[in-house]
């Protein structure tokens, strides 16, 4: 320990002129060495700041320098060599990058800043030999391969903090980095970038089919020895022109072609039999179709001057056909085609079966019947009758004699039956009972006043609807099979029986169809309009007429053909009816006295008024969500309704015994399969309780 105060401070003076000495020496340039080349520099630093480090640079290289204020920092440099002024600014560069920081040009000026700071700035725009460690941001466009796939390949050789930007739309890649790196990384893009020899062949086939040599090469292609090697084409078939696609690099297609060649080969029998399971059509429609083509094809072959070979059809069978080289039989139980044929008819009709074997869109067909009646009927009438007593007999000799509508209303018949009058109003005035001669005793009814007004009205809807497939005839009817009689024998001669007592007596009888009949054929055009051959009917029984021997039927019919758009509405046609009668009856010369003629009058009158409308609504169900919707509506509608019955509590029949059709799982939320009434309970497991079955909404 220092105990002189003298001592002590010599020594910090000492120290103060060495610090001193130091600053002045890195404040001027470095001196050349003795017989260093004139111009040259030796740089050599230990632990110096890097403050210093800029103004010494920027005394040697004659730049100037903007620091920030971030820039701090002790630096060491040790050179064996003098330099000139560039190298030295390049080892300056070098310097920055290794403590974080980067010099950024603007205009006569250099920023030194922090590395990430210097990048959102930018710097120069192309990555020279010259740059050095400087940052730059460069734009490299590709040719041949997708800028996003090299971006994942490029990412590992850039250090954290530059930057990699792929632009799809250019198919360029922005590189924001030091400038050695980018010049690297262009090098390497360079290498990448180039054309590839992955190309597509088109290889078709004389004798084997494409759908089945596409499955075997893929089969093959995905055996683990081929992925190995890292060259795994990709397989296609053209099923139109029959012929194999092969993509990939030259390598694998190669491979690929060489096997296709192998495989391609005719059959020693010279044919083949082939079984074509269909999916929509029916096989035994498809068997006339098909031979035909197949004839056709032979024609052709035959034209040709080749050879052909027409196998007999199999004896006994009435479903199959032979068409010129091809045998075709429709096996019914699977739905399936059996044809023996060459590969190239069997190509031809496989082309066919494929285009006819397709989903039929179906066609929902709403026909709206609207009726609407209204009727009304008056009536009005006075009748006499004068008995002329003191004869024996007592007989009516004089009086009136009205019928009203229907023949009800008379005189005679309310005094024969009084409980037999008509609707409405009647006063009558009664003097006792009289003895008809041949009718008995009835009643003495001096005179009859009959009133009546009647208006009746009609509300008739009807929608029938039904679901058939395209160009496929369907048919809906509701109705009654009603009796009619049309015809009778009785017997009435006296062998067999005593007087006039028939013998076998019997009667025809014919039931016909009363109610709603709907006959509907759909055709769909290649746009959104069907055309629909139909024929409607809609027939009721009417009330008993006069004269008629047997029931009496209104019927309306409607046979045409339209055009209508998907799920429009379109009027098929209407009746618009309307009938006004007017009966007045009344005694001569009394029936025409002002006033008191109406005495001796009975007038009655009857107007109805009937308008029958016909609309359509189809609506094309092209896929099963479709169809699902419309039977879930459908279906829904009527659980509603049953489940308000259900609701009603004065119905006597309890809650639990009202019919209610079980709940339909939402098609397109139940990932297990399609919408079905929920299922019966299963039984319960044995030893456990049986499971509790979901209620359906509304359930009591």
């Amino acid at each position: 320990m220092m105990r002189n105060p003298t001592a002590k401070l010599r020594a910090c003076l000492l120290t103060t002129v060495l610090m001193l000495a130091s600053a002045a020496t890195l404040a001027q340039p470095p001196q050349s060495a003795a017989g260093n080349p004139p111009g040259t520099h030796t740089l050599n630093l230990k632990d110096a700041d890097i403050q210093a480090l800029i103004a010494t640079v920027s005394e040697i290289t004659g730049r100037n320098f903007i620091v920030g204020p971030n820039v701090q920092g002790k630096v060491s440099v040790i050179s064996a060599r003098p330099m000139q002024p560039d190298e030295i600014y390049d080892v300056f560069l070098s310097v920055l990058r290794v403590h974080g920081y980067a010099a950024v040009s603007a205009g006569s000026m250099i920023k030194i800043v922090p590395e990430a700071m210097a990048q959102a700035e930018g710097g120069n725009s192309v990555a020279t030999a010259e740059s050095g460690d400087a940052i730059v941001t460069q734009i490299v466009p590709l040719r041949h391969v997708a800028a996003a796939e090299l971006v994942p390949i490029l990412r590992p050789l850039l250090p954290q903090g530059a930057q990699l930007i792929a632009h799809q739309t250019s198919n360029s890649l922005v590189i924001s980095d030091r400038a050695s790196n980018v010049q690297r990384v262009a090098g390497i893009i360079t290498r990448i970038d180039t054309v590839s020899d992955a190309e597509v062949e088109v290889l078709p086939l004389q004798h084997a089919n494409a759908s089945e040599m596409a499955r075997t090469l893929t089969i093959l292609a995905d055996d683990k020895a081929t992925q190995a090697s890292g060259e795994v084409p990709r397989i296609l078939a053209d099923e139109r022109t029959n012929s194999i696609l092969i993509a990939g690099a030259k390598s694998g297609r190669l491979r690929m072609r060489t096997l296709v060649t192998h495989l391609d080969t005719p059959l020693s029998s010279g044919g083949g039999t082939n079984v074509v399971y269909l999916r929509y059509a029916k096989a035994k429609e498809l068997v006339p179709i098909l031979t035909g083509v197949a004839a056709t094809l032979n024609n052709e072959v035959s034209s040709s001057g080749a050879a052909v070979v027409t196998p007999g059809a199999a004896a006994g069978s009435s479903a199959a056909a032979s068409g010129g080289s091809a045998t075709i039989q429709a096996h019914e139980e699977t739905n399936a085609l059996i044809i023996s044929a060459s590969p190239a008819v069997f190509r031809s009709l496989e082309g066919v079966i494929r285009q006819l074997d397709v989903r039929r869109a179906q066609v929902l067909i709403e026909a709206i019947i609207a009726e609407v009646a209204d009727e009304t009927a008056s009536e009005i009438g006075v009748q006499w009758q004068a008995p002329v007593n003191g004869l024996d007999d007592n007989t009516f000799i004089g009086g009136t004699n009205f019928n009203g509508p229907g023949g009800t209303g008379s005189i005679v018949s309310t005094a024969q039956n009084p409980l037999a009058l008509g609707a409405g109003l009647s006063l009558g005035y009664i003097t006792g009972t009289t003895k008809v001669p041949g009718v008995g005793d009835i009643l003495n009814l001096g005179f009859l006043l009959r009133m009546l007004k009647g208006d009746g009205k009609s509300n008739v809807l009807s929608t029938p609807s039904v679901l058939t497939l395209d160009n496929t005839e369907a048919t809906i009817k509701v109705a009654q099979e009603v009796p009619f009689k049309t015809g009778q024998y009785t017997n009435a001669s006296g062998t067999g029986g005593t007087g006039s007592q028939p013998l076998n007596p019997f009667q025809t009888i014919e039931r016909k169809d009363v109610g709603i009949t709907l006959k509907v054929t759909p055709h769909i055009n290649e746009g959104d309009s069907v055309r629909l051959d139909l024929h409607q009917e809609v027939s009721s029984l009417a009330p008993s007429v006069d004269g008629a021997v047997d029931l009496v039927t209104n019927k309306r019919e409607l046979s045409t053909s339209v055009l209508v758009a998907d799920d429009a509405t379109l009027v098929l046609g209407g009746l618009s009816d309307q009938n006004a009668s007017d009966s007045n009856q009344k005694v001569p010369g009394l029936g025409s006295i002002p006033v008191l003629g109406n005495l001796f009058r009975y007038r009655s009158n009857k107007v109805s008024k009937r308008d029958l409308m016909i609309f359509l609504h189809p609506k094309i169900l092209r896929d099963a969500a479709t169809e699902q919707a419309v039977s879930s509506e459908k279906y829904n509608y009527i659980r509603t309704e049953q489940l308000q019955m259900r609701g009603n509590h004065e119905a006597l029949t309890p809650q639990a015994r009202q019919p209610v059709v079980k709940e339909m799982h939402d098609f397109m939320s139940d990932p297990n399969g399609p919408a079905m009434p929920a299922a019966a309970p299963r039984p319960a497991a044995k030893g456990g309780a049986a499971p509790k079955k979901p209620a359906a909404r509304g359930d009591k």
